[in-house]
């Protein structure tokens, strides 16, 4: 075999591993969307403890995707993402035989460990094999398989809710982590370690984590007395993070990647920003289908399925145009078109037709495949390559950040709003309100983002 088909098959390898890893995590979390209110029956959980079976996952992926993005630097990408998928796999067998909330929010738990070592290594390893030139339309292939299993998890994950019970959502997704393993363990042929013999930063991989548990959690906990503490607690971590990273010659974050790559710096905070805003939509317009429009899960999935299966048909365009075109434009564009589907939620009420619905989530998914594979591909364009891992798992972390923040405004107004209680018809008034308030404030953030998106500079 000779160089150049050597080259083509570990190509067309790391975009087969890369890509199905990036289907199945979305698939899972817009599938559980569906299943959430036959959940919360079966274990009887309120509106709160209820979105702990998402932020859960969310918060333990977010707080070791930088450690392990610079672990995998060091030691191989593919150890520690064939390691990833063996945890994911192994806890998701957890989460289908759960006999109480608890023990299913612990796999969740365990779940996001696996998976923060699948999302700290999975784009990284891709750049690595696929030069500038082709990388945005790898990176917009692989972006779009995210969508697609954001766009069949909603459908099916209402079918197999409906059909066999919510256990099947979990099931399902255990076959493609055997295959993914397997391919990784026996195809995957290259070992990526662009950082090997620095040293690993134990101190400030701990000053982080336990900063970011603090600043995540106490938002949660926001606007009691308790939870102001805590984030505060947080935000003197942040500082002292900080100051710790740029006085070490091994730093687990480089901070120079914000302080002088401008491109780096505000793609990550539009990214930031971006899911914020939009992260925590799929699961209050499931609860309003269901709840307030009397959807099976089903119904409510076909529904929902219409954003990211708009988002998975424009990111592979969007993706090759952004190796031609300046980033800032495309993504900046996608964000504005999510503030406008935003602002059309808004209006929503317990009259409000499913297809004017149907269509917000059009604009939403449009904006938001214009928005993802330029903004990646110019957040991975602007680093060397020993920094791979470092930005790959900066961005899962922003992406991720963003979906804890999303989820924990949407907890903090239904506590001050609603309360600790059951959804049911006695309250689908002041639901309906806080999912408007909501709505609002996204599209305020959002719009806010595309200020961010602009100012990170040209790229060629």
């Amino acid at each position: 075999m000779n160089e150049n088909t050597s080259g083509k098959e570990e190509k067309i390898i790391t975009l087969v591993v890369t890509t199905l890893s990036s289907f199945i995590t979305p698939f899972m979390a817009s599938a559980l969307n569906i299943a959430l209110p036959s959940i919360a029956s079966q274990f009887n959980m309120n509106a709160i403890l209820l979105s702990w079976v998402a932020t859960s996952y969310l918060l333990s992926t977010a707080v070791l995707l930088v450690p392990l993005g610079k672990i995998a630097d060091i030691f191989g990408r593919k150890k520690i993402f064939l390691l990833g998928i063996s945890i994911f796999t192994l806890s998701t067998i957890g989460c289908a035989v759960a006999v109480s909330s608890f023990f299913l929010i612990f796999s969740r738990i365990i779940q996001g460990i696996g998976s923060a070592m699948i999302f700290g290594t999975a784009i990284a390893i891709l750049t690595s094999v696929y030069p500038p030139g082709e990388r945005g339309k790898a990176l917009g292939i692989n972006i779009a398989t995210t969508y697609t299993g954001l766009s069949i998890g909603p459908f099916l994950g209402g079918v197999l809710t409906e059909n066999f019970g919510w256990r099947s959502i979990f099931i399902s997704t255990v076959p493609l982590g055997i295959i993914i393993f397997v391919l990784v363990l026996f195809r995957l042929k290259g070992e990526w370690a662009e950082a090997k013999g620095e040293s690993f930063d134990f101190t400030g991989s701990l000053i982080f984590i336990l900063m970011y548990i603090c600043l995540m959690f106490g938002f949660t906990l926001l606007p009691s007395f308790s939870g102001i503490l805590i984030v505060l607690s947080g935000l003197a971590g942040l500082f002292i993070f900080v100051k710790w990273e740029s006085r070490i010659a091994y730093p687990v974050f480089n901070i120079l990647l914000f302080r002088k790559n401008t491109v780096f710096a505000f793609s990550n905070i539009a990214a930031l920003i971006n899911y914020s805003a939009t992260s925590a939509i799929a699961f209050l317009l499931s609860l309003y289908l269901q709840y307030v429009k009397g959807l099976t899960p089903q119904s409510a999935g076909f529904v929902l399925v219409s954003q990211p299966v708009v988002m998975a048909l424009v990111s592979p365009f969007a993706g090759r145009l952004s190796d031609r075109i300046e980033p800032r434009i495309l993504a900046s564009l996608g964000m504005g078109i999510i503030v406008l589907g935003l602002l059309l939620l808004f209006l929503i009420g317990s009259s409000t037709p499913v297809s004017f619905i149907s269509f917000a989530l059009v604009l939403l998914g449009l904006g938001f495949g214009l928005f993802s594979s330029p903004n990646t591909n110019a957040i991975m364009s602007s680093v060397e390559k020993r920094f791979y891992g470092i930005a790959s798992a900066t961005l899962a972390t922003m992406r991720l950040s963003g979906q804890m923040l999303s989820m924990a405004i949407s907890i903090m107004a239904f506590s001050v709003l609603i309360g600790n209680v059951h959804i049911n018809p006695s309250n689908f008034e002041l639901f309906i309100y806080s999912i408007k308030i909501l709505f609002a404030v996204f599209a305020a953030l959002c719009f806010a983002g595309v200020f961010a998106s602009l100012a990170r500079g040209k790229m060629r």
